[in-house]
This record gives structure tokens, sequence and C-alpha cells, in this order.
């Protein structure tokens, strides 16, 4: 089983596409950092969000998609141009046919890591000792969507056995 994984933002989108095959470690097929320029409106920033998320949607065939939940920090305008971009994910997801999962940040850490306390470096070291990768990971997005999909696999809604 395929998913995709996202840690959503409107600047920065962590990527990834990870595959689990009955009785074998996770493995990372892709992971980017998808970035837009805040030089182009919002709107066309989603539009091109929408648009890599389709082409990675359509390059690899995942049957779902997992996505970390928003979180609300004190900039209001920061909450609500990710909250769009989550729609504008979401949107694209269902018109592929993919199951939608979300976790929040606690839910992450504690199946990557058994702590919800864990701090980001602790997170990426269990990531390199729970999942295949074959690259060199530049962007804490990308490690932020690895977990995220880890977390799926971890989860009751992945369909075990």
């Amino acid at each position: 089983m395929k998913v995709l994984a996202i840690d959503p933002g409107y600047e920065r989108l962590g990527v990834a596409i990870i595959e689990k095959l009955p009785r074998n470690k996770e493995v990372l097929l892709f992971s980017e950092c998808f970035k837009t320029s805040a030089k182009i409106p919002f709107n066309d920033r989603l539009l091109e969000i929408g648009q890599e998320v389709e082409t990675v949607i359509k390059k690899y065939k995942p049957e779902a998609l997992a996505m970390e939940t928003l979180f609300f920090n004190s900039n209001q305008k920061t909450a609500m141009n990710v909250a769009e971009t989550r729609g504008a994910i979401t949107y694209e997801a269902m018109k592929n046919g993919l199951k939608f999962y979300q976790y929040t940040p606690l839910q992450i850490k504690v199946a990557v890591t058994g702590s919800g306390r864990a701090d980001k470096k602790q997170v990426i070291s269990m990531i390199d000792r729970l999942i295949t990768i074959n690259k060199e990971i530049p962007h804490d997005d990308e490690y932020d969507a690895i977990a995220c999909g880890l977390t799926f696999f971890a989860s009751k809604s992945y369909p075990q056995g």
C-alpha cells in the first residue's frame, strides 16, 4: 500500500510517498519540500500546490492521504492560509479517490518516537531507524511529511494483514 503524506504549508509543503509491503519495513519512494514564491498572489500559490499534489498522485498512485492537522498559532492570517492550503490538498486527494486521514502533532510524535514530548531531533532520529531512505533529506518539512506517513501505517486506520 502507498500513502501520500503531507506536512501542509503554503510557502513550504512537505510531501512524501511511502510504501509498505506485507511483512516489510516502510520504504520512502519520494519526498520533497515543494516551495511557492511569496512574490506571487496567494491564489496562484494554491493553484501551484494543487497542481503539484495532483502530479505526485498521478505518478505514484497512492491509495490514501495522511496529513498533519492544522496547528493554530497566534497569527490568524497564517492559520487561515494553511487551512485553505489543506482544502486544496484535500480536494485533489478526494478528486483522485484517495482516502483521507489526519493526525495531530502529538499523535505523530507518539507514533514515531513513543513519546508525545519528543523534540524534532528525536523524531528525525527515529525516522532514520524506522524507514528505508535512499537520499539526503534537506528540509524538516520532508521529515514532517514522512513522520505523518509513518503514523498512518502505525495507526488503526491502516488495514493490517
